[in-house]
């Protein structure tokens, strides 16, 4: 097993969770609170990874991120390079491959506080803001953990996404998925094997800290 491809697969998943949980938040907070009749579609906009071909996402992806799109071209003179097959495309990439792991446990945490702790805050005077950080947030903890650990898994386990917008670069983009993929092309069968049985493992340890946490049956995980 690549042990380089394993830490690169865990700084990429640890740097989209975090942005995912930033990104997420808000957008989650308003499914959860927004009265507005089309509401709908921009939760089926946010959950189509969920049912998208990685390789349709990968395929789009690499139209927009690349050098002949504004984003690649704005990217290309700030940096000097593009954003395809590199780390930082691979953070983009997963951040829109994984929203749906985030925003849908989050929304589903806010959506459970009671209503009327929100309605005292608000004729008490306290702002939106403060009553979601000392009253919504907190009592959507489980939420909150679900959320990363979902995304941080998923993203631990993506393939095709990362295959078409970041290549096969060692050190760069080839994550643990990918150098698996290698290992069996390669018809390296004891080192495909021992790659296959720690991705099994983790993905265990994985699932059952997401049920831990949501032990209580609280119903966060994403709907499918």
């Amino acid at each position: 097993m690549s042990w380089q491809a394993f830490w690169l697969s865990i700084k990429l998943a640890s740097v989209t969770s975090c942005a995912l949980l930033m990104i997420g938040i808000p957008i989650a907070y308003w499914l959860a609170f927004s009265k507005w009749k089309w509401k709908f579609l921009v939760e089926a906009m946010v959950a189509l990874p969920i049912v998208l071909p990685p390789t349709v996402l990968g395929f789009y992806l690499l139209g927009s991120l690349g050098s002949q799109s504004a984003v690649g071209r704005i990217y290309q003179e700030i940096f000097g390079s593009t954003l395809v097959f590199t780390f930082e495309g691979l953070v983009i990439a997963s951040i829109l491959y994984s929203l749906p792991f985030t925003v849908q446990p989050l929304s589903m945490a806010f959506s459970g506080v009671n209503t009327r702790l929100i309605q005292i805050s608000s004729l008490l005077g306290v702002s939106v803001f403060e009553t979601f950080r000392k009253i919504i947030l907190p009592l959507s903890y489980k939420g909150v953990l679900m959320a990363f650990v979902l995304s941080f898994a998923h993203t631990i386990g993506e393939f095709g996404v990362v295959l078409m917008v970041g290549g096969n670069i060692p050190g760069v983009t080839r994550t643990i998925s990918i150098d698996l993929y290698d290992q069996v092309q390669s018809m390296n069968d004891p080192g495909a094997s021992q790659t296959a049985l720690f991705l099994l493992i983790l993905s265990f340890f994985f699932l059952s800290l997401i049920y831990f946490i949501d032990r209580k049956k609280s119903r966060l995980l994403p709907r499918l």
